[in-house]
């Protein structure tokens, strides 16, 4: 399937971490998702009940990283790709989740992870 609706660059402030600091002060994390489900009813009924609302999409999105603190990213990706996947429309879901500060006592530029998660798949 080659249908994909990507959401990208979505920017929400959490309080993700290991540290204690970072449950505390919290920090923003940047989100891409990337859905792959058909999309050719969609297109020929011109009607957004037809396929993933990417409004509704990014709201879903932000309410889980603004909500219950985890202490890896691994899971926060992990939970938006299983509210991705709660559409039975959508075949599979990649997320990376981007904590540009995280604390690590160097210079970069980004520290992320992405998991891809299949209907089906276990």
């Amino acid at each position: 399937m080659s249908d994909e609706i990507a959401l990208t660059g979505l920017t929400v402030f959490g309080y993700h971490g290991v540290f204690d600091h970072e449950r505390a002060e919290g920090q923003e994390f940047t989100i891409d998702v990337r859905l792959r489900l058909p999309l050719a009813a969609a297109a020929a009924s011109d009607d957004v009940r037809d396929t993933v609302h990417y409004g509704e999409l990014a709201e879903r999105v932000a309410a889980i990283v603004a909500g219950e603190p985890v202490n890896l990213i691994e899971t926060l990706a992990e939970r938006i790709a299983d509210a991705a996947l709660a559409d039975a429309r959508v075949q599979s879901a990649s997320v990376t989740v981007h904590k540009p500060h995280a604390p690590i006592p160097l210079t970069f530029a980004d520290v992320s992870v992405t998991v891809t998660r299949e209907r089906g798949a276990a």
